[in-house]
């Protein structure tokens, strides 16, 4: 048996996971986050491990599985997610959210200082933004230096929970990969990334922790942990992953050409490739994936199913959140495809891919009085999967574009966004069991492989069981209005990049 974490922007998912990747239980532990500024996007480590200690006794008790049978621990969190630590493995300061934007200023000055956006992209494969890791560090030692001084090691969420349980300080591959400041070919920091970017002195590289890989055991929980947590001390812990290579191992699209999205809080879409295949234009970059011979190519769109959960609150103010998108989504069943003329764009906090652009905003055009909530609320998912589109479009014209999608994430649970995807994209849709705890499974995984019960990451395509496939609708008069209406949507990018341009000057 092997437990598996999945520590997400709102909330703690875990799993206990048997030899042949079926899952035994699962549990979810939600906490929040906290804007404490605008554009500042923060949450409290502490909360973090006891989510994680929460889960993981909750899957214990549900599985009613002797804690001596548990082989290993795997943890996967939210990438790009910093929380750094001190000499004793404590954090310094709060976690900066990957959402957070605060830092555009230190990723203006790091762009200037590598040479500008063309020279950066083609070097590094993308151009930092404020969201970026490495804009992230310079803001904290430029601007929190009693922090700084006090920070002994620079981790993201994954590091903090494998520190947190072992004592051991590192970080996986992917975290490094992340950084956009390691050679993705050897795995191992690049000293000319980091000196060109102003943060090769050592006051930073004395702060970078050891990189590993992500299935390699790097210690056995300490007995405080296993404490903690419910299970038996020198259980082995691996390295860990970032959450889009675990999901992308809990998914089973581990060979080359396999490509899986997400849709969570934020989506994304994975497509494993045997090399690096870098979208720059696109916000697409590779970076390594928990299996050492391959890449996970990825465009990550920031708010997916955040854009669900915000419009429920507007909507429907009254009910739970649960419920509230329950209603937006049986309400958007009332609208025909294309929502009669009414377009969403769907950049409520910034983008990453098919367009990257902290400062870009939402959007609705089109609206008219012949539109009602219903078709409000089709516009909101057609407007996920048309951005979709577009990021598939980029991926294809660089001959990655995969034959069908496995999708993974909460929205799975609504077959009409699942069918609305298939037929804006044209491509088929699979749909896993327990598609919310993919990245969980995918943890547990790789302490499988670690402890030598898997031979390897590829062993596990094998272990990923289809539960439902959407095809397109097979109707040419539908095809064309998802036509006409995506060619409608390309049209929002001027609008709502010219919108926030003239709000800055």
């Amino acid at each position: 048996m092997f437990i598996g974490h999945d520590l997400g922007t709102g909330g703690d998912k875990a799993v206990l996971v048997d030899a042949d990747g079926h899952i035994r239980a699962m549990a979810f532990v939600p906490y929040g986050l906290d804007h404490p500024r605008p554009d500042w996007a923060e949450q409290d480590p502490a909360t973090y491990w006891s989510a994680v200690c929460e889960s993981t006794r909750t899957v214990m008790e549900r599985s009613g599985v002797d804690p001596g049978r548990v082989k290993g621990v795997g943890f996967a969190a939210q990438m790009l997610t910093q929380v750094p630590l001190d000499a004793s493995g404590a954090p310094t300061r709060q976690a900066i959210s990957w959402l957070d934007a605060r830092a555009e200023a230190e990723a203006a000055r790091i762009v200037r200082r590598l040479g500008g956006r063309q020279l950066v992209r083609f070097v590094a494969g993308a151009v930092p933004s404020a969201k970026d890791v490495v804009a992230k560090w310079a803001w904290i030692r430029d601007n929190e230096p009693d922090v700084w001084d006090r920070t002994a090691a620079l981790t993201d969420a994954t590091g903090y929970l494998v520190a947190r349980s072992t004592g051991v300080v590192c970080a996986d591959h992917t975290a490094g990969g992340g950084t956009g400041m390691i050679d993705r070919s050897k795995r191992t920091w690049s000293r000319p990334l980091l000196t060109a970017s102003g943060l090769g002195g050592r006051d930073v590289r004395r702060r970078l922790p050891a990189l590993r890989g992500c299935s390699e055991v790097v210690g056995g929980l300490s007995p405080v942990a296993a404490l903690e947590l419910g299970l038996v001390a020198g259980t082995p812990v691996v390295a860990g992953v970032g959450d889009v290579p675990a999901a992308q191992v809990g998914s089973g699209a581990v060979l080359d050409g396999q490509a899986h999205v997400c849709l969570g809080t934020s989506a994304w879409l994975c497509v494993t490739t045997s090399a690096v295949a870098d979208l720059p234009a696109h916000g697409v970059f590779s970076l390594p994936a928990a299996d050492p011979s391959t890449f996970a190519t990825v465009g990550e769109m920031e708010t997916a199913g955040e854009c669900l959960d915000w419009f429920a609150r507007v909507l429907f103010p009254d009910a739970d959140e649960s419920s509230g998108v329950a209603a937006l989504v049986a309400s958007a069943a009332g609208a025909p495809p294309g929502c009669d003329g009414l377009t969403f764009a769907p950049w409520l906090f910034g983008e990453r891919a098919p367009v990257n652009d902290p400062t870009l905003r939402a959007t609705f055009l089109g609206l008219s009085l012949q539109h009602t909530r219903a078709h409000l609320a089709r516009a909101v998912l057609e407007g996920v999967a048309h951005n979709l589109r577009w990021l598939l479009h980029a991926v294809a014209a660089k001959g990655m574009g995969p034959s069908r999608l496995r999708v993974i994430g909460g929205g799975v649970r609504s077959p009409l966004w699942m069918q609305t995807i298939a037929d804006v994209t044209g491509l088929a849709v699979d749909t896993l069991d327990h598609p919310q705890y993919a990245g969980a499974r995918g943890a547990a995984l790789l302490a499988a492989v670690g402890t030598g019960t898997i031979a390897s990451v590829a062993d596990v395509a094998g272990l990923s069981v289809v539960a439902d496939t959407y095809e397109p609708t097979s109707d040419p008069a539908l095809a064309a209005a998802h036509d006409r209406a995506h060619r409608a949507f390309l049209t929002a990018l001027p609008a709502a990049t010219g919108h926030a341009r003239a709000l800055r000057r």
